[in-house]
């Protein structure tokens, strides 16, 4: 979406981020959390993929993520404010208890998509790219329970309120799993076949 609509993603993940953190060095914060996205490594040589990786972003998406990230560390250097980046991979799930979750119309994320197909929100489902350089083909994704990040970022905050130096740190497992497994995971747990086509890959990805 973000090739299609970049400057909206400027404006949501670059530009309000600029005014937050102005509001923030008026306000005298002196720790700040940073949602950013391990995208900002665009498609990294080596995996598992280390904070040190080179930033090639190649997505508008990435790209403002990562512009905030350089516009925090720009921030730390001129004033008190202490920042913690955490970049995640893909975030997935839902709360245990049920009371919360992912509830955005027309959503694209892999697992919420499949399991709308399974449960008959949607009629079909397609895979994006069937030539990556994988065992089948398709894209592989480390993903991360959102509960998970949750205590990431509670345990990110009390790391700067304790005096922690400025931090970067990626949020995923350190393994991955490709679309064809995910789809798998989804028919073996519902217990229903998913009507899938294949397709190119999209831009960005």
């Amino acid at each position: 979406e973000s090739v299609e609509k970049p400057l909206a993603y400027y404006d949501n993940n670059t530009s309000a981020s600029r005014n937050l953190l102005e509001a923030c060095v008026e306000a005298g914060v002196e720790s700040f959390v940073f949602s950013s996205t391990a995208a900002v490594y665009g498609a990294p040589d080596e995996l598992p993929v280390s904070e040190d990786a080179p930033l090639v972003p190649i997505s508008p998406y990435a790209r403002s993520k990562l512009m905030t990230e350089w516009m925090l560390e720009d921030t730390a250097k001129a004033s008190g404010l202490r920042y913690a980046i955490l970049r995640y991979f893909n975030v997935a799930g839902a709360d245990p208890g049920g009371e919360t979750g992912q509830v955005c119309r027309d959503a694209t994320h892999l697992i919420k998509v499949a399991v709308e197909t399974a449960v008959g929100l949607r009629t079909g489902m397609q895979i994006y790219g069937t030539d990556y350089d994988t065992p089948d083909g398709t894209c592989i994704r480390d993903y991360i329970h959102v509960s998970d990040l949750a205590e990431a970022h509670v345990a990110a905050l009390a790391y700067l309120e304790d005096g922690g130096a400025n931090l970067v740190a990626n949020c995923g497992y350190g393994h991955g799993h490709s679309v064809r497994e995910v789809l798998a995971a989804v028919e073996r747990l519902s217990g229903r076949s998913l009507s899938v086509t294949e397709g190119p890959r999209r831009p960005g990805d």
